[in-house]
């Protein structure tokens, strides 16, 4: 069990909304940053600022430790091979599509397949859906088990020799599956295709190890593992980088440039043009560092006894439907749901009345919602601060609204 103190590193949680004392549970959208995060991106500006890489003075030399730093820090967190193949990025949609953009642009021809699954994000959707229309290829949908999770049956059908790429989540935004993705990463593998995860809501929640896993490419985003905005992170293998073209030009990422033709920096600076986010990813190595020390095992431990709790305490309400599946060990720490009677977002004002923070809508998966048969949903995810006290608010501000909106309905 994580320990209690862990909420005092955050001082966004020690506020009251709505006259109510704040209860955070939309964890899945972005993280609260901890204390340890804030004062590094501080220190950066208030002691460090300069630009990276370019100059020989001494606040360059400062900013640009701190940053290849942070390089070295994301490196060791998911186990890649060489900081050559970690690459900054604005976060897991611009990753995921400069892989798109050129990886799959070069890779990818007509006739070609292109394997997700429903329970894809729109950003590892449609940057595939475009590579498809781009270049004539067949994009091929992997069905799900009534529950919200993938048989391997059902993923051995989809991916065939056609198979060039197969870009799938770790853990589902919306229905919280684990994916089994180094077993698909085998399947790829065997047929020639290269694996492409969407980590941004496996990575902060569970141990990441690139290398086990035998992925080619991995993207996450620092604001959802308790670091900045605004800074990301694409993993690819070398072999794959060196050969990719870059899609962003300009300063930093050349080696050199002639009036008419240019060539490009090493990895990882040819995919990083213009002045990166530094102090993002300055702040995101400090994030790191606070996951660490708290360790992802007892993270996943924290997070599935929260959701085991909060499937117990809200299966109690009459009316409620709760998606994907029952098991916790087979999910990552949300739970989406529908109360019979009222709209998500009526339910997410009213529990916000009450000082609840959840997200409601269609979370950026129409096709999941279609799959679901259902307009949108509501939300709550839960981290490393969250109790059981806050999943008893949760229930508590469920019942009192079903109440509310029964005799408004009357």
């Amino acid at each position: 069990m994580i320990n209690e103190d862990i909420r005092s590193y955050f001082p966004v949680l020690n506020q009251e909304v709505n006259g109510q004392p704040l209860v955070y549970l939309d964890s899945a959208a972005t993280t609260q940053k901890p204390i340890q995060v804030l004062e590094a991106v501080k220190r950066y500006y208030e002691y460090e600022n300069s630009n990276v890489h370019r100059g020989v003075h001494t606040l360059g030399n400062r900013a640009t430790d701190s940053y290849e730093g942070a390089r070295e820090k994301v490196r060791k967190f998911i186990n890649a091979k060489s900081t050559e193949e970690i690459i900054f990025t604005r976060g897991t949609t611009e990753s995921l599509n400069m892989i798109a953009a050129s990886y799959g642009r070069e890779n990818v021809g007509e006739g070609d397949e292109i394997v997700i699954t429903y329970m894809e994000h729109h950003s590892n959707l449609i940057p595939w859906q475009q590579l498809a229309k781009e270049k004539n290829a067949t994009l091929k949908y992997v069905e799900l088990n009534p529950d919200g999770t993938l048989s391997m049956d059902t993923v051995k059908e989809a991916i065939t020799d056609r198979t060039k790429i197969v870009a799938m989540s770790s853990a589902s935004n919306v229905l919280g599956t684990i994916n089994p993705i180094k077993e698909i990463t085998a399947v790829a593998h065997s047929h020639g295709a290269v694996m492409v995860v969407d980590g941004a809501q496996g990575v902060p929640h569970f141990k990441t190890d690139v290398q086990d896993l035998d992925c080619d490419f991995l993207a996450f985003s620092g604001h959802k593992m308790c670091g900045p905005t605004g800074i990301g992170v694409l993993y690819g293998k070398k072999e794959h980088l060196e050969n990719m073209t870059p899609i962003s030009f300009g300063g930093e990422m050349i080696s050199t440039v002639d009036l008419y033709e240019s060539t490009w920096a090493d990895l990882p600076w040819k995919f990083e043009g213009g002045t990166p986010n530094i102090a993002g990813a300055i702040g995101l190595g400090a994030a790191i560092d606070f996951l660490e020390e708290i360790g992802m095992d007892r993270i996943v431990e924290h997070e599935r006894r929260l959701t085991q709790y909060a499937f117990e305490q809200m299966a109690k309400i009459e009316g409620i439907s709760i998606y994907g599946p029952t098991d916790p060990a087979k999910r990552s720490g949300l739970i989406t749901f529908n109360l019979e009677g009222v709209h998500p977002h009526d339910l997410a004002t009213a529990l916000d009345m009450e000082g609840i923070a959840v997200r409601a809508g269609h979370h950026c998966a129409q096709p999941l919602m279609r799959w679901l048969s259902c307009a949108a949903t509501a939300r709550a995810s839960f981290y490393i601060y969250n109790n059981e006290e806050d999943i008893d608010r949760l229930v508590e501000g469920l019942r009192n609204a079903k109440e509310y909106f029964a005799d408004v309905n009357e």
